[in-house]
């Protein structure tokens, strides 16, 4: 929520400080490039070396940031508070993903979409928090959201506090352990991981021209308000909010190679005509839209830790730098696109970026073999429990056959336990 108070105020930021929309692009390229650099340092470090308390560190990074940010007296100040937040993003992401897993319970999916949705929803909010805080009151009160910055560290100091006592010490956690062993050749876990940074590539790219610049595309079209184009935003990150819950819980399920499918490629039915329809049906197709493309991320994220395992720190890293770096060249050269052109042409060019989607045909499927392990496991363990629940006097048909059966499966199940 604190991080997306920042693109809501660029309409103010425009005005106050004369800004172009070139400059208006340098301060998302700061903020998502401060955010996207240190990410994949920061989980490679903790990978090796946890740090639980590095979740209040980061949103002490947030709070100072926005403070600056409100008494900003230039466009060089505004840089360097933005700076500051994006470095308590880096921060906080690599670890908060690994204290997720450990808390997954084995549904990572869920949990990752449950951690996702929470950033997602505040980013809903910032657009309202614009437009009935700071509109009216002014840049200055920023300053009053230092109050839920302040509680948002207490509370990330008590996780910091129930990761510490949950992980051994002198050892790695649960979460970076490897777990399967897939068996896939380097070449092909290489060429997997760059489809995938492909696929976030074209996922944040596209919702860079919507979460930056969406008001102005409004503005521009339709001559709406600036509260008006606000709600706007906020509807469509709030459908943003919702793709993501959605997304976690349907790939634990059918697998999230197919919700990769459908969440890019399925985005471009839509994107195709929203440059050209009324605000009506703008408003209807950038609600589509987030639903659909939101759902990509989190089974980018838990696809890509499960295709390098004991890696979650560095491979959480990685693609949230990725999505905020994306975001941020997005934001940047779009900006200047914008310029030179208008809006409704960066709308147009964005509108085929979800066909890079066609890509995920060249990512491998690892659930099944997945699965098939831990069915193999329930089904020794209710057989276990059937024959516990017998007397031991009662004759029981195929009794041997069926002891042999149980003992070679819970030995299979022992064998493959020490495996991983």
């Amino acid at each position: 929520m604190l991080q997306s108070v920042i693109p809501a105020l660029y309409p103010i930021l425009k005005t106050s400080y004369h800004l172009d929309f070139g400059q208006i692009g340098l301060i998302t390229l700061t903020a998502q490039l401060t955010a996207s650099l240190l990410q994949p340092m920061v989980g490679l470090f903790t990978d090796r070396r946890p740090m639980p308390y590095s979740l209040p560190l980061g949103m002490t990074f947030t709070l100072a940031g926005l403070l600056i940010l409100s008494m900003a007296p230039s466009f060089l100040v505004i840089l360097w508070a933005v700076a500051l937040v994006g470095v308590g993003s880096s921060v906080f992401h690599p670890e908060s993903s690994r204290v997720v897993r450990m808390a997954s319970g084995g549904r990572h999916g869920l949990a990752q979409s449950i951690f996702q949705v929470g950033g997602n929803f505040g980013t809903s909010l910032g657009p309202l928090l614009a437009a009935f805080l700071v509109l009216p009151a002014g840049q200055r009160s920023i300053a009053w959201l230092s109050a839920v910055a302040l509680v948002a560290i207490a509370i990330m100091t008590q996780v910091g506090h129930w990761y510490k006592a949950h992980r051994k010490p002198g050892s790695k956690t649960r979460a970076s352990a490897p777990e399967d062993h897939l068996h896939l050749s380097s070449r092909k876990i290489v060429v997997s991981l760059a489809v995938l940074v492909a696929l976030v590539f074209s996922k944040f790219f596209y919702l860079a021209s919507l979460t930056s610049y969406y008001t102005f595309f409004l503005i521009q079209k339709f001559q709406v308000p600036v509260r008006t184009a606000q709600v706007h935003l906020f509807v469509f990150l709030g459908a943003v909010a919702a793709g993501t819950i959605i997304g976690g819980p349907v790939g634990d399920r059918i697998g999230r190679k197919y919700v990769i499918w459908v969440s890019i490629l399925g985005v471009l039915p839509f994107s195709l005509p929203l440059p050209y329809v009324n605000l009506f049906w703008t408003g209807v197709l950038s609600v589509i839209i987030g639903i659909v493309l939101a759902s990509a991320f989190t089974a980018i994220v838990v696809y890509a830790q499960d295709l390098v395992p004991g890696k979650v720190g560095a491979v959480s890293g990685l693609f949230f730098g990725l999505a905020f770096g994306m975001g941020g060249i997005g934001a940047a050269l779009l900006g200047e696109l914008a310029d030179a052109t208008s809006i409704t042409f960066v709308y147009k060019v964005c509108s085929f970026l979800p066909a890079i989607g066609l890509l995920t045909a060249f990512l491998p499927n690892i659930e099944p073999a997945r699965r098939a392990r831990p069915k193999r496991n329930a089904i020794s363990l209710s057989e276990t429990r059937l024959a516990r629940r017998r007397p031991a006097s009662a004759p029981v048909p195929g009794g041997e056959a069926l002891s042999k059966s149980i003992a070679g499966r819970m030995e299979d199940g022992v064998s493959s336990q020490a495996d991983q």
